[in-house]
């Protein structure tokens, strides 16, 4: 059961897109509760150093995926990206810290060979059980996978999480891989401390964000795609209204 965390609100403007002094303009916090549209790589690398107290993202798989209904999105077919992000998520992350990053068994090489030359230490592994099949081809694929990753030595959870997470199918409305919160935030109930700052760099729909108001922490969101950033806004503005 997902227990919600009542607090207010720290407000921050809503641009169309990125700009080099979008941060600054924001707030002190490094844009609390905010959802940028622009390439989290350049983000990024406008943030502080160890200014982020966890992350957790669901990058592009490197599969090429195209849902059902037709949709995708971009750099899923080439893995140039997949260094530098990582480079720079470690840097952002505070020093023994947790970040969740889930990915695609299928080209997980370059995923490992990204985290291990950042400097993080793969030190826990979690697999989410769906009642429904994402992929038919070899295999029927029935789960999604992340691995926890520690920059430093993070101090260890009084309760550590259970390896198998929940999930309940969230229909894809609002992304082709839509994540639900049932997923994300006993993840950052159990890795985030309270009140801290949430990054998620490959946003999509917002599922971090809505996790976060709901455990009680602030949020950074970066997404490439205007479309889905609009779509993270609305529905984290929905939320922020209940």
């Amino acid at each position: 059961m997902i227990q919600e965390t009542t607090r207010e609100r720290t407000h921050a403007p809503t641009g169309d897109a990125w700009n080099s002094q979008d941060l600054e303009a924001c707030c002190p916090a490094f844009a609390a509760n905010k959802v940028i549209c622009g390439d989290c790589i350049d983000v990024m690398r406008t943030l502080p150093d160890e200014s982020m107290d966890f992350v957790i993202t669901d990058p592009p798989y490197l599969v090429n995926y195209h849902s059902r209904d037709k949709r995708s999105f971009a750099n899923d077919t080439n893995a140039d990206w997949v260094e530098p992000a990582f480079e720079e998520i470690y840097r952002v992350l505070k020093n023994n810290s947790y970040c969740v990053c889930f990915y695609g068994w299928s080209a997980v090489e370059h995923f490992i060979s990204a985290w291990e030359k950042a400097g993080f230490r793969r030190v826990g592994h979690f697999t989410a059980c769906k009642r429904y099949s994402s992929s038919q081809r070899h295999t029927a694929m029935y789960h999604e996978c992340a691995f926890l990753l520690a920059k430093g030595r993070p101090k260890l959870p009084e309760q550590p999480l259970c390896d198998l997470l929940p999930w309940r199918y969230t229909g894809n409305r609002l992304h082709p891989t839509q994540k639900p919160v049932e997923t994300f935030q006993p993840l950052i109930q159990t890795y985030a401390p309270p009140g801290g700052m949430v990054l998620d760099p490959f946003a999509g729909s917002g599922t971090a964000g809505e996790a976060a108001i709901l455990s009680g922490r602030e949020y950074l969101l970066i997404e490439l795609d205007p479309q889905y950033t609009k779509a993270a806004r609305e529905r984290l503005e929905r939320r922020w209204a209940l």
